[in-house]
C-alpha cells in the first residue's frame, strides 16, 4: 500500500505551498497597486502645486483612502470564500453521515481518477476514510483543509499592509527632495519600484519577466503622465 501514501502525505503540503504562494503574489500586487495610485495622485497634485503641506495630505489620504478600501474589499471576498468552504464542509460531513458507502464509492473514484489501480484506489479509500473520512473528502473531493480555512482577518491585514508599503514610496519621493528635482526622483523611483514588482509577480507565477516589467512600468508612467497633465491644466486655470 505504498502507493497511496504520496497521496496523503503530499497533498496537504502542496496546498499549504499554493497558499503561501498565493499571499505572497497578492502582497507583491498589493504593493503595485499602492505605488501606482499614490504616485498618480501625488503627482497629479504636484502638476497643480508645489506646495509640499498640500502634497503631504493629499499623499497621506490617499495612502489612508487606498489601504482601508483595499482591507475592506480583500475581508468581504475571504469572509464569502471562507464562507463557501465551511458550507462545502457542512454539506460533505452530512452526506458521510447520510450515505457513507456512497461517498466511499466516490473518494475511490476520484483517487482511481488520479490515476490509482482500481484495487489501490479502493483500499486507499478505505483506509483514508477510517483515519478521518471528512479531511479526507475535504482535500481530495473539495481542495480543502479543514485546519487551514482562509482567515479574512490575515487577508485583511496583509492588503493594508502591502498597499501601505508601496504607498509609502512615492509619498517620500514627493515630498522629501528639493522641489527642482522632486518630480523626476518621484518617476524613477516609481519606475524602478514597478519593474521589481512586475520581475517579482512574473517569477511568482512563472511567466515571462520581460514583458510583466514593460506593462508595469507603461502602466505606471502613463498614470504620472496623464495626471500630472491634468494638475498641470487645473493649476494653471487657478482651480
Amino acid at each position: 500500500m505504498t502507493e497511496t501514501q504520496p497521496q496523503d502525505h503530499n497533498e496537504p503540503h502542496e496546498n499549504g505551498l499554493g497558499v503561501r504562494l498565493n499571499w505572497l503574489r497578492a502582497a507583491v500586487l498589493g504593493a503595485n497597486d499602492g505605488v501606482v495610485s499614490t504616485a498618480g495622485l501625488v503627482v497629479g497634485v504636484a502638476g497643480a502645486t508645489q506646495d509640499r503641506g498640500t502634497l503631504v495630505t493629499a499623499g497621506l489620504a490617499g495612502l489612508l483612502a487606498g489601504s482601508l478600501s483595499m482591507a475592506a474589499g480583500e475581508y468581504v471576498s475571504v469572509s464569502t470564500q471562507r464562507d463557501s468552504e465551511r458550507a462545502a464542509l457542512a454539506m460533505e460531513k452530512r452526506e458521510l453521515a447520510e450515505t457513507p458507502e456512497a461517498e466511499l464509492v466516490e473518494l475511490a473514484g476520484m483517487l482511481e481518477d488520479k490515476g490509482l489501480s482500481a484495487e489501490v484506489a479502493r483500499e486507499a479509500a478505505a483506509q483514508l476514510t477510517r483515519r478521518d473520512a471528512l479531511r479526507a473528502h475535504a482535500e481530495v473531493e473539495l481542495g480543502i483543509d479543514p485546519d487551514e480555512l482562509t482567515n479574512p482577518w490575515h487577508a485583511a491585514g496583509a492588503s493594508f499592509l502591502a498597499f501601505t508599503v508601496g504607498a509609502l514610496l512615492p509619498l517620500l519621493a514627493i515630498v522629501l527632495p528639493p522641489v527642482a528635482v522632486r518630480l523626476p526622483v518621484t518617476v524613477v523611483s516609481v519606475l524602478a519600484a514597478l519593474a521589481f514588482t512586475g520581475w517579482w509577480s512574473a517569477r511568482l507565477g512563472e511567466a515571462p519577466a520581460g514583458r510583466a516589467v514593460l506593462r508595469n512600468t507603461a502602466g505606471g508612467a502613463v498614470a504620472m503622465a496623464v495626471t500630472y497633465a491634468v494638475g498641470a491644466l487645473l493649476g494653471a486655470a487657478g482651480v
